[in-house]
């Protein structure tokens, strides 16, 4: 074995400690403490994502709203508030809106459009107007004037309806018959003497006097008649002259107050027309304000009582202010709107009721705005995720940005659930710039499968989730740590410290040369810095607060990675850290577990034997392997069929297993290792189980690169650490992935120890030369492999596997070839 292990070592070198972790060197910062830096303001790395912002910020044509993809923590928001915030502040404040009533179609309120700092000044001037008006109107009907008019008017009717009955009493009179007025109405009986005749003496007298006296009853009955019929008539009239009389006294009153609000608000149509109405209404209405509530009767103080804004008999002549910028306040330049909350009432508005005697009842001032109203003329930053996850939201704010108007519509409505009438507030036009945030997933979700999506949202704002490390973006990381720690008043960094987090950065980026621009972690990791730098009395963030607070992030993530690796190290799952072994491979894995990932080690195992050329993923049958790790299976496949016995059937069973694995399996990153399994199986050479691999293999032998290499290196390296270092264990990883080491310090230590190694391959070649200390061999000009090479003994095999296969009869035939009969 030390001979093989010799030649392979030869073949491939490990990497140098130097190209497993790129530490940043601290003289080249240039600073002492980030004390000495100037902070940064905003963010780097993002260009692109700032110019999107920008652009779509300016372009005033309709569908241009953006949409902020990316993960969370990388300053998306921060940056979207900041940069909109800027230009909505340069802009002019938008019209203020409000809805009034409709005294023409009472369920269907008017939406005025007002100036800036308007609509707060209208809504207390018709308060004031109304509270006015209800001491006004009653003193103006107690006047002396109005009540002499009045009486004249009553005294009027009263002679009209004495001089009708008087000139009937008197014909009465000369036939001598009484007008009788009884509780059931008037009534006619003969007299005599003056004397109303009684029915006794009546039906006693003669049938021709009698007869006479009914004639002239019957004639002063139909003269009754057409005196009674023109009474009505006589009423309405005073009637309509004394609504006149109170139209005119009102109007007089009224017309004065309402006078003096048109001066303060002359030049604005929309509130000119709306007084025309309000006025109309007030002088048709006036007995409101002569009626009295309970509570003004019973009360010192009437008017305070009776104020407008608690009494619902005024609420009709009421302003409910839906928009209102004052412009004498903070609240200048257009609106910037976060709306965390986007239910449909939130996003669109909503109508409240009151219940009163059992019934729901509303009226235009219990609408309320919504996020679109408040963000009219300016813009509405809104989660993609919670805009989604909330019934009728995604539609109504589809239906509002492509109609460009806000329709109020509550849940009810929309699930038919509602039959009574409600209201139906006028639409106020929109104009307002939306900005959804959220996953990348989501934004290709609905580009592919919303028909509207890509016409309202036109501006992909994509924030990028790495930055190459120069010596120039390392200076703005820099100044970015500093810009945090003064905004979080946290204690200097020292260059060292400021190094140790760029190398973290770096880790997080899983890319030596790269560094993370998660804005987020990055705040975690210094603000946690800083708690420990206190709790060690310094007065600056070392590079050992740092390593702590790393540690302790770990440490209090990392439970199930200690069981994990106890259950390895115990022997209860199945894992060599060294010998040899044939058709078994250490395989790596990365689990995922929130923010915290970590590798662990599987043993990956081969059996082959004669076959019609399948090889059987037993993840797979079992349902327990992803379509990638399928993927993978199916492409070693046509490695080996393309490799091998070229000239004869593939005549391969083969089945591949993680051991002891009872939950799903993904990915094609240990398709290498099962290809190395499957050549130990099928060759008889061992496998140096002091190795672990890593690799995805193409169907041309060439090994790719896999993502989590770190946490895949460091895994294997804790087992074989806890098991006790020999110097012959190690990680084999594909070379293209070299560029992504960062490897925690005692790792490289480790390697520099020559305690540990890691080797970068290219093809299947290398890689099995190294596990089996064997040449993996090359094809000839004769058309075969070297003699004992790795891929001649695999050859070797198959060609013995389909030859037995050919000798072997198939059901229903017999070793010559011929039919195989069964006698009774």
């Amino acid at each position: 074995m030390a001979n093989r292990d010799k030649k392979a070592l030869s073949a491939v070198a490990p990497l140098a400690p130097r190209q497993l972790r790129v530490s940043t060197d601290t003289s080249d910062l240039g600073f002492r403490t980030t004390a000495d830096l100037e902070p940064l303001s905003g963010l780097i790395g993002q260009k692109r994502a700032l110019g999107a912002i920008r652009f779509g910020a300016e372009m005033a044509k309709p569908g241009y709203n953006l949409f902020v993809l990316g993960p969370s923590g990388f300053g998306r928001h921060t940056a979207v508030k900041t940069l909109l915030g800027e230009r909505a502040s340069g802009l002019p404040a938008p019209d203020d809106w409000v809805y009034v009533n409709n005294f023409a179609v009472a369920h269907k309120p008017k939406a005025l459009r007002l100036s800036a700092g308007t609509a707060n000044r209208f809504r207390d001037a018709m308060n004031e107007l109304v509270d006015d008006l209800r001491i006004a109107v009653p003193a103006a009907f107690q006047a002396d004037e109005y009540r002499e008019r009045r009486r004249s008017l009553e005294a009027e009717l009263e002679d009209m309806h004495e001089q009708a009955f008087e000139a009937l009493r008197e014909k009465a009179d000369a036939e001598h018959i009484a007008i009788l007025r009884t509780p059931m109405g008037f009534a006619l009986a003969p007299m005599s003497d003056g004397k109303v005749i009684k029915p006794e003496v009546f039906n006693a007298l003669p049938e021709a006097t009698r007869s006479e006296m009914e004639e002239k009853i019957n004639r002063l009955q139909e003269d009754l008649r057409d005196v009674l019929e023109r009474m009505p008539a006589i009423e309405k009239e005073h009637r309509e002259q004394l609504r006149k009389l109170n139209a005119d006294t009102a109007g007089t009153v009224v017309d004065a107050s309402i006078g003096s609000i048109a001066g303060r608000f002359s030049g604005i149509p929309a509130i000119t027309e709306h007084l025309k109405d309000v006025r109309d209404d007030l002088v048709a209405r006036a007995e409101l304000f002569l009626e009295r509530t309970q509570a003004e009767l019973e009360s010192p103080f009437p008017e305070a009582a009776g104020s407008s804004i608690r009494d619902a008999r005024f609420s009709r002549y009421l302003v409910n202010v839906m928009v209102a910028n004052d412009l004498d306040g903070d609240t200048g330049g257009a609106p910037l709107v976060v709306e965390d909350h986007p239910t449909l009432a939130n996003v669109v508005g909503r109508i409240e009721h009151q219940s009163q005697q059992g019934a729901l009842v509303t009226n235009f001032t219990m609408i309320r705005p919504g996020a679109l109203h408040r963000a009219n003329g300016g813009y509405l930053v809104l989660d993609a995720r919670k805009v989604l996850s909330e019934m009728f939201t995604w539609e109504a704010l589809k239906r509002a940005l492509r109609n460009e108007e806000i329709t109020i519509v509550s849940p009810a409505e929309q699930l038919s659930l509602v039959t009574t009438v409600s209201l139906e507030p006028e639409p106020i036009p929109l104009d307002v710039k939306v900005v959804l945030v959220g996953e990348r997933l989501i934004y290709y979700l609905l580009a592919e499968l919303d028909p509207d999506f890509a016409d309202l949202f036109k501006v992909q704002v994509d924030f990028s989730e790495q930055l190459p490390r120069t010596a120039q973006n390392i200076g703005l990381y820099a100044r970015l740590v500093a810009s945090i720690a003064d905004r979080e008043k946290l204690l200097p960094f020292n260059a060292a410290a400021v190094a140790a987090v760029i190398d973290e950065a770096a880790r997080m980026a899983e890319d030596a040369e790269r560094i993370s621009l998660q804005v987020g972690r990055l705040a975690d990791l210094l603000r946690e810095a800083d708690y420990w730098a206190r709790q060690s009395s310094r007065k600056s963030v070392a590079a050992a607060d740092v390593a702590q607070a790393v540690s302790a992030q770990i440490y209090r993530a990392d439970r199930l990675r200690e069981l994990s690796h106890e259950a390895i190290t115990r022997g209860t799952l199945l894992v060599d850290t060294d010998g040899e072994a044939v058709g078994k491979v250490n395989g790596l894995s990365v689990l995922g577990l929130g923010n915290f990932s970590f590798g662990r080690p599987t043993r990956i195992t081969a059996r082959t034997r004669i076959g019609s050329g399948k090889v059987v993923d037993i993840e797979r049958e079992t349902k327990l392997g992803g379509p990638l790790h399928s993927k993978g299976v199916l492409i070693l496949t046509g490695f080996l069929a393309a490799t091998f016995s070229l000239d004869a059937p593939m005549s391969l069973w083969a089945s591949l297993v993680f051991e002891q694995s009872y939950s799903g399996v993904e990915g094609d990153s240990a398709s290498s290792a099962e290809l190395y399994a499957l050549l130990s199986s099928l060759s008889g050479l061992p496998v140096r189980q002091s190795l672990a691999v890593t690799g995805s293999v193409n169907q041309l032998g060439e090994v790719q690169a896999i993502g989590g290499v770190n946490d895949k290196i460091e895994g294997f390296f804790d087992i074989c650490n806890a098991r006790g270092l020999t110097g012959r264990q190690g990680v084999l990883i594909p070379a293209s992935n070299v560029k992504h080491l960062m490897l925690r310090q005692d790792v490289v230590d480790a390697v520099k120890q020559q305690n540990f190694a890691v080797w970068p391959v290219t093809t299947v070649e290398q890689g099995i030369e190294l596990l089996t200390g064997v040449p993996a061999g090359e094809r000839g000009p004769a058309g075969t492999f070297p003699k004992d090479t790795v891929y001649a003994m695999v050859e070797d095999t198959l060609r013995r596997y389909a030859s037995i296969r050919k000798d072997y009869p198939g059901p229903g035939e017999s070793v010559d070839g011929g039919s195989r009969r069964e006698h009774s």
